[in-house]
């Protein structure tokens, strides 16, 4: 059965049962199925026009795959996947770390990317899916940086003290589970490193307001939250309605998922 066939029987099924879709509840959701409907298709026209390559940001040029095994693909190939990051990685680039800990790397997005972005710098790329990590290495041999992204499943909380003394930038997403992961009990290395998070209240309640208490002693702290998208849109979207404009840049999120940027203290 195809995607759309999915969605389509998706519908019948939700449809034919309680609660009603007028229940606010059920209605977003509903929503939200249409909606990555309707940015796949987006997703399917950009590469029509343009390929699989991401058109603009700090990854631009950059070869990625028809396929996101986590979230929107539309986004990173537009180039505006979670931009308000954008400058702080272009602060990292300019002072390059000695090596690069992508704990949640899915297909490689920042793993491949930063790699590109820092030649000569080795990631360190974990996902605990199977094809999440198959593919991070065809994403990495397609950019040609192969050789300097090591690709790894779990990423245990006292990992980071296989890094001791190194300058390493850390980027964490793991759907709540940076809770568990970021211990500074358990890695006293990591009052050294600079540490992206995105942090998901979403699914562990408390962990964002966690998090800085545990870094606040060793870290200055820059909360990120999301905004609005103001990077241009590829031509072929310039033309089209605002919902397609809209959900074009969408990133899937259920609820606002504000990013920690943690810099050592001097």
């Amino acid at each position: 059965m195809s995607y759309v066939e999915q969605v389509v029987q998706w519908l019948r099924d939700r449809l034919a049962r309680d609660p009603p879709l007028a229940d606010p509840r059920e209605l977003n959701t509903a929503l939200r199925v249409l909606a990555i409907w309707r940015s796949r298709a987006i997703g399917e026209a950009y590469v029509r026009h343009h390929g699989a390559k991401i058109m603009q940001g700090p990854f631009a040029g950059m070869d990625y795959l028809t396929v996101a095994t986590e979230g929107a693909l539309t986004p990173r190939l537009i180039g505006t996947y979670e931009s308000e990051l954008h400058p702080y990685l272009a602060r990292f680039a300019q002072d390059p770390p000695d090596c690069v800990i992508d704990v949640g790397c899915a297909e490689g997005y920042y793993a491949v990317g930063l790699a590109r972005m820092m030649p000569g710098v080795t990631v360190h790329a974990f996902d605990i899916q199977a094809k999440a990590r198959a593919a991070c290495a065809e994403l990495a041999a397609r950019n040609g940086v192969a050789d300097r992204v090591v690709i790894g499943e779990r990423f245990e909380p006292d990992g980071f003290e296989a890094f001791k003394g190194r300058r390493c930038l850390v980027l964490v997403d793991i759907e709540g589970a940076e809770d568990d992961l970021l211990r500074p009990d358990l890695s006293p290395a990591l009052a050294g490193m600079n540490l992206i998070v995105e942090t998901h209240d979403v699914y562990r309640k408390g962990v964002l307001e966690r998090l800085t208490q545990r870094f606040s002693p060793t870290h200055d702290i820059v909360r990120l939250d999301p905004q609005p998208k103001t990077l241009p849109l590829p031509a072929f979207l310039k033309g089209a309605g605002h919902l397609d404009q809209l959900l074009a840049v969408w990133e899937f999120r259920l609820a606002a998922t504000p990013w920690l940027v943690m810099t050592p203290k001097v």
